[in-house]
């Protein structure tokens, strides 16, 4: 059974830094795309980033290019986000998602092609 566990969030400060994990159990996610989404209060779902399988490709949304970063570390079948520069507008529950692509070097950020997901991790930037 997969299971997505994400942690990591919490309340920081505009201009501060987060880092989020995504940890797998049930694949193996270097044959696997995972990526991340984010939804805030009375909007729809965004995707953020995503990975490909074996840290081949990765994407960012508009809105964090520059700021944040997406890697792995198959060896934890982890995924990780780096929050950097962070904006009250980031405010938002993240979720990890992954969907198998048998080892190949694409990724996408629209949630419809993500089968499994996490419970999601709640970050908060405010002063």
């Amino acid at each position: 059974q997969v299971q997505l566990v994400e942690s990591g969030g919490g309340l920081v400060q505009p201009g501060g830094s987060l880092r989020l994990s995504c940890a797998a159990s049930g694949v193996s996610l270097d044959s696997y795309a995972t990526g991340w989404f984010r939804q805030a209060p009375g909007k729809e779902r965004e995707g953020v980033s995503c990975v490909s399988a074996r840290d081949a490709s990765t994407i960012y949304a508009e809105s964090v290019k520059g700021r944040f970063t997406i890697s792995s570390d198959n060896a934890k079948n982890t995924v990780y986000l780096q929050m950097n520069s962070l904006k009250p507008e980031d405010t938002a529950v993240y979720y990890c998602a992954t969907v198998w692509t048998g080892g190949g070097w694409f990724c996408n950020i629209r949630s419809h092609s993500y089968p499994y997901w996490g419970q999601g991790t709640q970050v908060t930037v405010s002063s």
